[in-house]
This record gives C-alpha cells, sequence and structure tokens, in this order.
C-alpha cells in the first residue's frame, strides 16, 4: 500500500472538502494520515484515518482581510497570512514527512510554505484546492474583483491590462516570502504567482464545469474533480419533517469575515414571505438578534438533510456552501464579502444557477426580490450538479493520483 500524508491549512473551510477523498484512498488500501487543525484530530481518527495536529502556531495567525477597507488592502492581507504561516507549516510539513514516510503527498493550496517543502522533498505531491485557483487562463478575467468573461479581442485586451493591475499586488505582496522559503530550501525563485501555484505535478480542483469557465489551456496537470461536499456526521433535527412551506437555508461563513449582517437581512427580507428561513451561523449567533416566527437560527447544522428540502439557499458565497446547495440542484442567492466570493458569486450568475447581489446594495427589499430570482433557477442548478457528477468525483480523482504516483502494487486494488 501507499502511504499518503496530507497537509490542510488552518481552515474547515479546506479540510471538509478534501475529507472524502482522504476517505476514498483509504477505502482503497492506502495508508493515509492527514496532518490538521487539532480541533478536527479526533474527528479524522473517527472517521478511520490517522491525524495529527499541526504547528498550533500556524492556527495563531489569523486570517483579518475582514478589516480591510478595499478590495487590494483586503488581499494585501490574505497574501501577509499565508506567507506568515509559511514560516511555520514548511518545517511542519517537513517534521510530518520525517514522521510519516510517506510516498505521495497531498498539500492544501493555502499551505504556501508546505507548498515549497512538498516541492523540496522530491516526493510526488498532489496541490488540492477547494476554490478555483489564481491560474490565468486564456479568455477568463483576472482572478479576485469577479469580473464578467469577456470574449472576443476586446475581452483580451481588457483582461491584459487589468491582469497587472489585479495580480500585480499580489505578486509584490507574495514574492519576498515565497523567494526566502524557497531559497532556504535549495530552491530557485519564481517569476510570477502563476509560477508559483503551477509547480505541483498535479492539482486537483474542486469544481467543474458549466458553474466553472472553460480553461483548455490549463493542461493535464490541473484536473477539475468536481463539487467535494462533505460535512460531519449529525442527528437530522426532529422539526425539519413539520414543514410544510419552501424552505430557504441561509449560510455564513465557518471562519469569521463578519458576515452575521446577511443573516439579519435575510430574517428581515423573507419574514412576510410564504418561506421557513433556517440560518446557520457558525462563527457564533449575536445576542440582540431578532428572530421572525417563520424562522430559526442554530450555530450549526447538518446542510445536507436541509439541502434535500430546500429551494433556495442564500450564502456569503464560500465556494463550499455554494457549490454544496448546488450539487443538490438548489438554486443560490449569492452575496459575496471578499475572498473569492466575488469570484463564486459571477460563477453563479454567468452559470445561470442563481443571482448575486452585491454586499454594497444589501438591503432587505434587494434581498428579498434576489432570493426569488434564485428560486426561478432550479433548471441551471441542476445543469450545475450535472456538470460535477460527470467529472467522476473524488473516484476519478484517486484513480489519476494512483495512476501517477501510487506504488505498483496498490494501483490493482482499486
Amino acid at each position: 500500500m501507499s502511504r499518503i500524508l496530507a497537509y490542510t491549512s488552518p481552515a474547515l473551510g479546506h479540510l471538509f472538502p478534501m475529507t472524502p477523498l482522504l476517505l476514498e484512498l483509504r477505502s482503497r488500501g492506502h495508508h493515509v494520515h492527514v496532518r490538521t487543525l487539532g480541533s478536527q484530530v479526533e474527528l479524522m481518527r473517527s472517521l478511520g484515518l490517522e491525524s495529527s495536529t499541526t504547528d498550533p502556531r500556524i492556527e495563531a495567525i489569523e486570517n483579518v482581510d475582514w478589516r480591510a477597507g478595499n478590495a487590494r488592502a483586503a488581499l494585501a492581507s490574505v497574501v501577509s497570512t499565508f506567507v506568515a504561516r509559511g514560516e511555520y507549516d514548511a518545517p511542519d510539513l517537513e517534521q510530518a514527512i520525517a514522521d510519516q514516510h510517506p510516498d505521495v503527498l497531498l498539500v492544501d493550496i493555502n499551505a504556501w510554505g508546505a507548498s515549497v517543502a512538498a516541492e523540496a522533498s522530491g516526493l510526488p505531491y498532489v496541490v488540492f484546492s477547494p476554490y478555483t485557483p489564481p491560474i490565468r487562463s486564456v479568455g477568463t478575467p483576472p482572478f479576485g474583483p469577479g469580473f464578467r468573461p469577456l470574449p472576443g479581442p476586446l475581452g483580451r485586451l481588457r483582461d491584459g491590462l487589468l491582469r497587472p493591475l489585479v495580480m500585480g499586488a499580489a505578486e509584490k505582496a507574495m514574492g519576498p516570502g515565497i523567494a526566502q522559503l524557497r531559497a532556504a530550501r535549495g530552491l530557485a525563485p519564481v517569476a510570477s504567482a502563476d509560477a508559483f501555484f503551477r509547480r505541483a505535478p498535479l492539482m486537483l480542483v474542486a469544481t467543474a464545469e458549466p458553474f466553472e469557465y472553460h480553461h483548455e489551456d490549463w493542461g493535464a496537470d490541473i484536473m477539475m474533480m468536481g463539487a467535494s461536499s462533505w460535512e460531519p456526521p449529525g442527528e437530522v433535527p426532529s422539526w425539519l419533517d413539520d414543514i410544510d412551506r419552501p424552505l430557504v437555508l441561509v449560510t455564513t461563513s465557518s471562519e469569521f469575515q463578519d458576515d452575521g449582517i446577511l443573516v439579519r437581512t435575510a430574517l428581515e427580507a423573507l419574514a412576510d414571505e410564504p418561506v421557513i428561513v433556517v440560518a446557520t451561523m457558525p462563527a457564533g449567533i449575536p445576542d440582540d438578534l431578532v428572530v421572525p416566527a417563520n424562522a430559526r437560527v442554530e450555530r450549526f447544522l447538518p446542510h445536507g438533510p436541509l439541502l434535500e428540502r430546500a429551494a433556495v439557499a442564500v450564502t456569503h458565497g464560500g465556494m463550499g456552501a455554494t457549490q454544496k446547495a448546488l450539487a443538490h440542484g438548489v438554486p443560490v442567492c449569492v452575496v459575496p464579502f471578499g475572498r473569492d466570493q466575488l469570484e463564486v458569486a459571477m460563477r453563479v450568475e454567468v452559470s445561470g444557477s442563481g443571482t448575486r447581489l452585491p454586499v454594497k446594495k444589501l438591503d432587505a427589499a434587494r434581498l428579498r426580490t434576489a432570493v426569488r430570482g434564485a428560486m426561478g433557477r432550479a433548471e441551471g442548478a441542476r445543469r450545475v450538479a450535472d456538470g460535477y457528477r460527470a467529472t467522476g468525483g473524488v473516484a476519478a480523482a484517486a484513480d489519476t493520483i494512483e495512476a501517477r504516483f501510487a506504488r505498483d502494487e496498490v494501483r490493482g486494488l482499486s
């Protein structure tokens, strides 16, 4: 059997999408060890995976991009966070390699130092991205601001002019830190962010067309494996059976970004609508939150059973929550707050699987209109769900890992 060492950044939105792939690999007879957030080690062990905690200094470096006053400052904040974490996650992965003696590495795209250490190790390694990576592609706008794709010569001109403005700031911010991490391990500098993200022999991206844009020039080293949705086992609430009206699921980020206003506005917007609103706020429920009679708010609930009954999902635009709804064929209304959410929201609109409402325009009346509009786009959501299934999902991803990297004696087990 092959020994596979997986390494995640300190975010549930990265660990949980990776988990189905880890379970698939384990089911094929591979020895799988995941190094992840300390709070999730016991959960991973309960699933039959070996697990250990990452260096606690990594988790201590919080992502505070939500405090930034504009998109450019938010990007600089994110880059600063990942570079700072890299000083610890690079040696942490090196220690994990020494402890586990793996044959293959599976590294989270946001663990920048760990990806450098993986390259320097000489071991086969795979990068896992639960969101669309910021890699350039012909016909696709520069990643970040959520521009609508513009075909033809005019689009190429626009994208060519904007790309240095968008990615130039990121490259300037990340360059020195990445160069230092690489130099310390005897690796040559990289010329661009694009080159940095494309160093891995294989990248698995947890999305697919028609939600994702077409990237004919990405090549065989980037594989779209469809939405990877997983959540911890949980008890299905008994009150779910009593719901006799269309259900609207409202979700906020599992990693704090001050998006509670989305729940407040949704509760106000839908209070008099013929629906039942169920909202989850994993970052905490404010004491002064006013909950109308047709709604309930919980900190944690399994989304799967809710989505089986939902008519629409209102999300902050996180890739995990948005794609989980679409994988169930449930249309979405997206109100993006930052990070990759502007890109997710535009992909929802372009794919016809829901509606997009900029956070600067968020109020009860506009959100009510956007939710009603999203309800009418169920056909588009079903097309997206079909696209996810057509990739073959984690089974196809595991096939690819085995074909490229796994030890010969294991390939016959799948």
